[in-house]
This record gives structure tokens, sequence and C-alpha cells, in this order.
């Protein structure tokens, strides 16, 4: 049986990957969402939660590049419905946890300071070292009692230290101290084993197609 994805979810995490990356709202547009990013590399992001002829007329109507199609159904669901000019991105996993996460009871190293900081309801957490160094960063936005995680990443040099689990618990305690113990977020290939040690489940594929400037 076919897992319905939730729009309301959808709009909600897109909401607060807007707040996160101070970008203007998502609204409406036809059955799916629309943002307008305003990056050299990604203009205007539709994100849609079920493959339907919105999306399908979208792909044959838009020729422009750096216009973003994402939809949480697998690639393989549309590829011979849409031009060929069409190329598909690396995929992402939409996951979820509503519930309290299982994090192992870990404690930051010596070596390592934390840092905190808020805006547009987004709340940023960065582990430092103690030359001021980055070391991992992450956000989260609470968006009507569901907490998105955004832009977690941890720098090469400091990776399997276990500083992106001491994150992830560092983001889960203040949105628990807002009342909200349901999480949402966006993995890549390489995060995905990481949630799911922390006992996050896939919600949805997430698959984004553009069409690249020409060369």
């Amino acid at each position: 049986m076919k897992k319905e994805i939730s729009k309301d979810i959808i709009e909600k995490w897109l909401k607060g990957w807007s707040l996160s990356r101070d970008l203007p709202l998502p609204f409406q547009y036809r059955s799916g969402f629309k943002v307008k990013v305003g990056d050299e590399k990604q203009k205007i992001r539709y994100v849609f939660s079920e493959l339907n002829e919105d999306f399908l007329q979208l792909a044959e109507s838009i020729d422009e590049p750096w216009v973003f199609l994402k939809i949480c159904v697998p690639f393989d669901d549309f590829k011979d419905k849409i031009p060929e000019r069409w190329q598909i991105q690396p995929q992402g996993y939409m996951m979820s946890c509503f519930h309290r996460m299982k994090i192992p009871d870990i404690e930051l190293h010596d070596d390592y300071k934390l840092e905190f900081e808020s805006y547009n309801s987004t709340f940023v957490v960065r582990i430092m070292t103690k030359n001021n160094e980055l070391a991992s960063t992450g956000r989260v936005v609470i968006v009507e009692k569901l907490a998105i995680y955004d832009r977690i990443s941890t720098e090469n040099n400091h990776k399997r230290k276990g500083l992106a689990t001491f994150l992830m618990k560092q983001l889960e305690q203040i949105a628990l101290s807002k009342g909200v113990s349901q999480n949402f977020l966006v993995a890549t290939e390489e995060g995905k084993s990481l949630y799911e040690s922390l006992d996050w489940e896939l919600y949805s594929l997430y698959t984004s197609i553009v069409i690249p400037s020409e060369t």
C-alpha cells in the first residue's frame, strides 16, 4: 500500500527550510508550493507531495536553467514523462522522528566548545574548536509544533568524532524546551545513516530535477 504523504507536513518543512535560509516564505502554487530562492544556481523551487498533471505541465513548460522541480516520488515514476532537458540531482530523503530521538549519552570533548545564535524562529548551534575553527553546525526551526532540522554539517577534518550526534542532541534539547518533540528533515545519502542511528525513519524519497545551464 502506497504511503500517503502529508501536504501539511511538506508545507511546514518548506517554511522551516525558507526561514532557516532567510528566504521568502513558500506559497501555494497549483497543487504544490513555490519558493523564490533567488540564487544563481537555484532561482526558484517548486515542491510537490505527489505526481500529478501540475508537476508534469511545469516540467513541460519550463525551459530556463536553475529552476528546480522537487517531488516526493522516485525518479523512475516520471522520468519517461518529462522532456530530456531535465537532469536528476543527488537523491534526497525526507526523514521523520515523531518522538524523542534515541541519542547515546555523550559529552563534548574538551577540545571543543558550543556557540548559539537565533533568528527567524531559527536556532543555530555551532561546535567550535578552542581556536575558533568551525567543526560542526546545524539549525532547528520550530513551525507549528514541528521541529525542522536544516544545514547539518561537519567539517571533514572533524568527522567520526561524534560531533554530529552531539549537535543533534543540542538541537533536540532546544526543540524540547519549546514543547516540540516531532522532528523532520531532508537528508543526503551521506547523512541518512546518522539519522537512522538516532531512530529517525524514512518518510519519503525527495527527488529533484533541474535544467542546468548550457555549457
